[in-house]
């Protein structure tokens, strides 16, 4: 798998537990966005490989983001 392919992995970032430490948006700055209170969310923009995705998952100090694999398009 290619670093820089998109695949089918997606992610959420549960918001009672996001402390905005960031270590998602560095690893993955095209795949997570800070949101106006400072925390991150997932901006499912089709570029990010499973890969990096995991990356940040399991680099969150708080374990804030679950990864899921993506709906198939219709």
């Amino acid at each position: 798998m290619s670093d820089g392919a998109p695949d089918a992995m997606r992610a959420s970032v549960d918001h009672d537990l996001c402390v905005g430490y960031g270590s998602c948006r560095r690893i993955a700055p095209t795949a997570f966005r800070r949101t106006p209170v400072g925390q991150s969310e997932f901006v499912d923009d089709h570029t990010v490989s499973d890969a990096r995705i995991r990356e940040a998952a399991e680099n969150c100090p708080v374990a804030a983001i679950a990864v899921s694999i993506r709906e198939a398009s219709p």
